[in-house]
This record gives C-alpha cells, sequence and structure tokens, in this order.
C-alpha cells in the first residue's frame, strides 16, 4: 500500500473541501491514488467540490488578438515568475506583439512559433524575442500554449481579471451575419458566459465518453450508498446526468445575465432576430497558470538551513 503524507491529504483536501480524516480515509482506501481518493470523497457525498483542473500557481497573462475583419482570433498564455512582473509594460506589449505575430503567421505549435521570423521584424525569431525579453526584464518568460480560430464566421475573445483568464470562441453565420451587431454582441456574450461558468464542451455529443461513464459511476455508487432503492436508482442517476450535461455542456447553461435563459435557446433567439444563422462551432478558455506547481519559498527553513551550514 502506497504511503499516504501529511502533503497528499493537504492537497486532497483543498481539492474537495472535504475533511482531513475523510481525505486521508479516501487516500488510504485509494492505495494514495488521487483521482481515485476523489471518486470514493464524492460516492460518500464527502466532497463538496473536485473540479479544479489544476492548481494555478504560475504568474503571467492570457491575452488575445482577433483581426479587424474578425475572421481571425488567438488566445495566449506567456508566463513569467511573477505577478509584478506580469503587470509592467515591457511584459504585456511582449505578450501582445506574440498574440499579434501567433494570429498572422499561423505557427502549428509552440516549437513551431518559436522558429519563426518575428513579423515585425525578420532578422529576429520568435525565441530570440523570448530571450530578450528574459535578460531585460529579469525574469524567465515563455510562451506556453495558444490557439488560433480563422472562421467565415465571427471570432469574439474575452480576457477576465487582468489576463486570469481568457476566453476564445468560433461562432458560424452566414455573410449577412457577420456584420451583424446581435450576433457580434451574442458572440461577446457567450465569450463571457465560458469564462464564468467553464463548460467542458459545446454539445452533449461532444462530452467526453470516459468522463460521462465515470460520473454516471459516480452517481450510481453514491445512491447506492445512501440506501436509495435498486429499482429507483437508474431515474436518480438519470437525473443526475441531466444536471451534469447543465454543468458542463454549453448549449445546456443558464445564461450567466439571465437564467431563465439557457444558451442553446439564447442562439435560436438571436438567429431569429438577426435573420442569419447562428451556431456555436468551438471554444478555448485558459486559466494562467493552471496545471502548473509554482515554487514555495519557505524563508524560515532557508535561514535554518543557512544556520545549520554555518555551524
Amino acid at each position: 500500500m502506497a504511503q499516504v503524507t501529511a502533503a497528499m491529504v493537504k492537497d486532497l483536501r483543498e481539492r474537495t473541501n472535504a475533511g482531513m480524516m475523510d481525505c486521508k480515509k479516501a487516500l488510504l482506501a485509494s492505495d494514495g491514488d488521487m483521482e481515485k481518493a476523489i471518486d470514493w470523497l464524492r460516492e460518500k457525498g464527502l466532497a463538496q467540490a473536485a473540479k479544479k483542473a489544476g492548481r494555478v500557481a504560475a504568474e503571467g497573462v492570457v491575452t488575445s488578438y482577433v483581426t479587424e475583419c474578425g475572421c481571425t482570433g488567438v488566445l495566449v498564455e506567456v508566463n513569467c515568475e511573477t505577478d509584478f512582473v506580469a503587470k509592467t509594460d515591457n511584459f504585456l506589449a511582449f505578450a501582445n506583439n506574440v498574440a499579434k505575430h501567433i494570429a498572422k503567421c499561423d505557427p502549428a505549435d509552440v516549437d513551431a512559433l518559436m522558429a519563426q521570423p518575428f513579423v515585425d521584424d525578420p532578422s529576429k525569431t520568435i525565441s530570440d524575442l523570448v530571450s530578450e525579453a528574459t535578460v531585460a526584464i529579469g525574469e524567465k518568460i515563455s510562451v506556453r500554449r495558444f490557439v488560433r480560430y480563422k472562421t467565415e464566421g465571427v471570432v469574439s475573445a474575452y480576457i477576465h481579471m487582468g489576463g486570469k483568464v481568457g476566453v476564445l470562441v468560433e461562432i458560424g453565420t452566414d455573410e449577412a451575419g457577420r456584420d451583424n451587431a446581435d450576433i457580434a454582441a451574442f458572440a461577446h456574450d457567450v465569450a463571457l458566459q465560458i469564462a464564468a461558468a467553464k463548460p467542458e464542451a459545446v454539445s452533449r455529443e461532444e462530452v467526453d465518453t470516459e468522463k460521462l461513464e465515470r460520473e454516471r459511476e459516480i452517481q450510481r455508487a453514491k445512491a447506492i450508498e445512501s440506501g436509495k432503492p435498486e429499482k429507483i436508482v437508474d431515474r436518480i442517476v438519470d437525473g443526475q446526468i441531466e444536471k451534469y450535461y447543465k454543468e458542463v455542456v454549453l448549449l445546456d447553461q443558464a445564461f450567466v445575465k439571465d437564467s431563465d435563459k439557457d444558451i442553446k435557446g439564447l442562439m435560436a433567439e438571436i438567429a431569429k432576430k438577426a435573420g442569419s444563422p447562428v451556431r456555436i462551432l468551438r471554444f478555448a478558455r485558459f486559466e494562467r497558470g493552471e496545471g502548473i506547481e509554482k515554487r514555495k519559498d519557505d524563508l524560515a527553513a532557508e535561514i535554518a538551513a543557512m544556520a545549520g551550514a554555518k555551524a
């Protein structure tokens, strides 16, 4: 059996808000497997929330660039070491230049991006710019990830909390719809919705089948654990899956600006009003530092270590 450490218990508590002893029991029952421990807590009804995608620890910014025609958009995350640097003009200008470059030069991935000549100065590659920025700013700078959408419809970007969260969404429509103010406003509202509600898929058909089956198994185990009669367990599970769809599927979510409407209904309303087809095709949502473990400095431990070394 794997050893369960205090750090593991603390991490599980932070991810689920369950009690310390419950977290320890869950880890022991799951042989130290964090994801299985989360499932165990949810089955027992002890986890209040287990939806964290990752610990947000790294600093930097998520920024966007949309061309004047509205047909190409970019969302990019650029990281640095401290929040102070992330707010400086030099760092923000660098991040914005990277976003513009991606929009115009369409690199296949981050590695390809690094090798490309910078669109505004072909004598330098993006890798050169990263090195120069690192020296000038005094911190490690890196381009972590990006998405680029080119469409015959409408692209909209939304940046929240000064670059903590960014969203890029593509809306399909016809030629008339591309210049329609109502569709443009709808695209912006959808981007805002994604930032706030964190959907995982546009439609039910796009939900990951393994995650859906895992959710179904969790809800079944939870119903049985609570003592529900076997004959109604399937109905209970089906009801919980409907709730799950409303949490993770964008079209099924309640609109953040008007909870009496869902996004699917709002989309139909806008299409009728604009007289053009409207369809949400795809989206990306970046949260700054998501999933990156940040170094934790312990000043007291450092001083004690230094004192021990001198002794």
